[in-house]
């Protein structure tokens, strides 16, 4: 937990006592077994569940980030980007969504399980900051919310993702220069096409909030095909983005 306005020893014990006031209200055992001791720090999620982790590792589509079995020991391209124009250069996941994660990221999307933050943070940032210390980045973005699903939701996930990366990597979190302008069907039981057709509008840059060549880390929980933070990386370009990189907690197929 990131304190604003403290010092280091502030912060910590800050931080330790919001624990501790989490692990009194909540029983510090494993919200996917209930079988296992796990605490606050641990996003409440068990040594054991965490076997359940598939962190995504070469190889990979070197555009989207889709990870593949085998032996491949070169960059490459899968055939799902043949012939897409992305809005942003290069894609990456932390880990694969398999059914726990997915459950995870399900019920701190739409039940308020906040406690689950810290772990999915934590998946974020043990692939991403390694990764993107090769190069220079100026902020990060997350993908927004409609103001309609913000008010249903009451939160943007990707928005606290993109906080505690933006922590983590001491980058500025730019929550103003794009903003979603469609209320879109979810796109969870569509194919690709209709996928991209059903964001492809659905973004646009925020009037008075024009980047002047940043380069940007767009920020979601789960990416599948692509399509909404492609639409959104676009949205950034027009906004004056210079270059446009994704990352996600969860890649699916």
């Amino acid at each position: 937990m990131q304190i604003a306005g403290y010092n280091s020893e502030a912060k910590a014990w800050l931080g330790a006592a919001w624990d501790a006031a989490l692990n009194f209200v909540y029983p510090p055992v494993c919200q996917l077994c209930a079988a296992e001791r796990a605490g606050a720090g641990d996003g409440y999620v068990g040594g054991e569940c965490w076997r359940g982790v598939r962190f995504v590792t070469p190889p990979f589509c070197d555009r989207c980030g889709l990870p593949y079995d085998g032996e491949i020991n070169h960059t490459f391209q899968c055939e799902n980007c043949a012939g897409e124009d992305f809005g942003f250069r290069f894609a990456r996941s932390a880990v694969t969504a398999n059914a726990m994660i997915l459950d995870i990221i399900h019920r701190y999307k739409y039940n308020h399980a906040l406690w689950f933050e810290p772990f999915l943070a934590d998946l974020l940032a043990r692939q991403a900051k390694p990764a993107l210390a090769d190069e220079k980045w100026d902020l990060v973005v997350p993908v927004p919310l409609h103001p309609l699903k913000l008010r249903q939701r009451e939160f943007n996930q990707a928005e606290r993702l993109a906080r505690c990366l933006g922590r983590m990597l001491n980058l500025p979190v730019n929550t103003r220069v794009v903003r979603r302008v469609q209320f879109t069907q979810t796109q969870t039981m569509l194919g690709r096409p209709e996928r991209a057709a059903n964001v492809s509008t659905a973004f646009a840059p925020r009037a008075g909030s024009e980047l002047q060549g940043q380069r940007v880390i767009l920020v979601d929980d789960v990416m599948t095909t692509g399509a909404t933070t492609s639409a959104c990386a676009r949205a950034l370009r027009q906004a004056g983005a210079g270059d446009v990189c994704v990352w996600t907690v969860a890649r699916g197929t």
